[in-house]
């Protein structure tokens, strides 16, 4: 279930958040997570201690690294060119950004990896879902262990694109067409949210292992950030993260 902490400002999966794992998706009240010092304050009031902040500079791709800690001593390490990262490594925590795109969290509890990817509609339509839970199989996970929570992101009521896209994403997914589709307006709306979850699906994941967030950035002004209802390429973004505590 996806439950709100009215002190921390975040929302999270039960399925994932435990005393071993803190995961959660940021709300507006914590200001715009491309400023780093809002991340920072974040992790400070909860008095965590932590070895690093990665944050993957995302570029709407399928790029995916299994990160490793460095031997660095800065805090901060931006992973480039990267919208997907998964690790095992306690002390670490997995940091996307996103104002309508759809971000993951990912879990596997028996081994101790967490996971984090970004998708917004180039990493849906190149199934970055699917990547993210072939690479953790490639690392020793089994399909039954992973647990996902699907978090804010921009609903098909508000998701209107044009028909050259849809045309792409038709070819692509004609099977979930009746599912992700539909029609308003003279426009054809892609619920980006549900593309996601039903790659996982394919991919494997039991259903019972998957939270979805029910709401939509755009319509939901109060708590989220939205680059459509935005309409500037200086829009702001909310912070989603997960850690092996």
């Amino acid at each position: 279930m996806i439950t709100y902490n009215p002190e921390l400002k975040i929302f999270h999966s039960t399925k994932i958040n435990d005393s071993q794992f803190f995961s959660g998706f940021g709300s507006r009240e914590l200001g715009d997570a491309r400023k780093i010092n809002n991340i920072i304050n974040f992790f400070a009031d909860q008095y965590l201690s932590y070895e690093k902040l990665v944050i993957l500079q995302q570029i709407h791709s399928t790029n995916i690294e299994v990160y490793q800690k460095l031997n660095k001593l800065d805090q901060i390490e931006k992973l480039e060119d990267t919208d997907g990262t998964i690790t095992n490594q306690p002390g670490i925590i997995l940091i996307v950004r996103n104002a309508d795109c759809v971000p993951l969290v990912f879990v596997d509890k028996l081994r101790g990896a967490i996971g984090i990817s970004h998708q917004g509609w180039r990493g849906s339509l190149k199934k970055l879902a699917s990547k993210m839970i072939k690479t953790f199989l490639n690392q020793g996970s089994k399909l039954e262990q992973l647990i996902c929570a699907i978090g804010p992101a921009i609903g098909a009521c508000c998701y209107d694109i044009d028909d050259d896209l849809y045309y792409n994403f038709q070819e692509e997914f004609e099977i979930y067409s009746t599912k992700i589709f539909f029609r308003k307006k003279g426009r054809w709306h892609l619920n980006l949210a549900q593309l996601n979850y039903l790659q996982l699906i394919e991919a494997g994941m039991k259903k019972e292992n998957i939270d979805f967030f029910p709401f939509c950035t755009k319509c939901d002004n109060k708590r989220f950030f939205s680059r459509r209802r935005s309409r500037s390429e200086n829009f702001e973004e909310m912070l989603n993260f997960i850690m092996k505590v």
